[in-house]
């Protein structure tokens, strides 16, 4: 079984890529200047950020590899393994590397809202694509974040830094909101699978076996990654990926509902529910009333 190195410290990373050590929780590196990353599988203990700027086959995330386009940002949270390719012919890797240890947020703004940044969790098919100007909004901020770690640590340099990080990640958010739009054509082809994905599980007897398709199961069948998915889904509707399946249920009960040969119970559980209540809980929610009411009302 192949052994998977640890990637816990930003000092073992720096000497992995033979580069100094200026602060031990965070480092901004430049890749044209470091050592190639050897041939193994690692589990990374950071945050990590790569700016690529051309294509080098180099990182696999899982069966993926990252097609990397030039000005491509993939993002890194701690807890995922990434793999680089033995014999993989690549080019001097040239871009930028952040990468940033937990404890560097910690009892920051940034470290309390960390999570709301998904973009950590996409698939390396989902990596974000910039502009020559977007590029160099982001060379800025690596550059401002280098500055502070250039500088005596003293009591600002924490918040200056995490402040910094924060900034970067809130253009990041931006530019994904940008890529969302102008990929509408491809994010309308995944909106039309999802409702044919919704279509043919009620065709099935998947709700009796599987129960209520989650947000997970959908976005694992379009091949996307769920808070990528979650994302594209509310950044186009408005509405989130598990509301958009809620409305969906709720249309098809009100169907359902006017088959007086099937109690509210037997509708319940046709459509995915464990427990009766819940639907009809469900259903008053949505409707302001329950589905006895709905129908003797219709």
């Amino acid at each position: 079984m192949e052994e998977i190195v640890k990637i816990d410290t930003v000092t073992n990373y720096n000497k992995m890529r033979g580069v100094q050590t200026l602060h031990p929780l965070i480092t901004v590196i430049d890749l044209a200047k470091t050592d190639p990353m050897p041939a193994q599988t690692f589990r990374f203990g950071l945050y990590a950020i790569y700016l690529k700027e051309l294509k080098c086959g180099e990182l696999k995330y899982g069966r993926n590899n990252y097609d990397f386009q030039d000005g491509t940002l993939v993002f890194i949270s701690p807890g995922q393994v990434m793999g680089i390719q033995p014999g993989v012919q690549t080019f001097d890797p040239k871009g930028w590397a952040l990468l940033f240890h937990p404890d560097l947020i910690r009892g920051t703004f940034l470290g309390k809202h960390i999570q709301e940044y998904s973009f950590f969790s996409y698939n390396s098919n989902e990596a974000l694509h910039l502009s020559e100007k977007e590029r160099e909004i982001i060379l800025d901020c690596f550059s401002k974040i280098q500055y502070e770690m250039e500088q005596s640590i003293d009591k600002h340099s924490k918040t200056l830094i995490a402040s910094n990080i924060e900034l970067f990640l809130q253009y990041c958010t931006r530019f994904y909101d940008r890529q969302f739009i102008t990929r509408d054509n491809s994010i309308k082809g995944i909106l039309e699978r999802f409702e044919h994905l919704l279509n043919d599980y009620y065709a099935s007897e998947k709700p009796n076996l599987i129960g209520l398709p989650s947000v997970t199961y959908c976005a694992n069948e379009l091949n996307l990654s769920p808070n990528y998915f979650g994302d594209l889904i509310k950044k186009e509707t408005g509405t989130s990926a598990q509301e958009y399946i809620q409305a969906k249920v709720i249309n098809l009960a009100k169907e359902r509902i006017f088959d007086i040969n099937q109690s509210i119970s037997e509708i319940a559980y046709t459509l995915g529910f464990k427990y009766p209540q819940h639907f009809t809980r469900l259903f008053k929610a949505k409707t302001g009333m329950s589905p006895l009411e709905y129908r003797n009302q219709n």
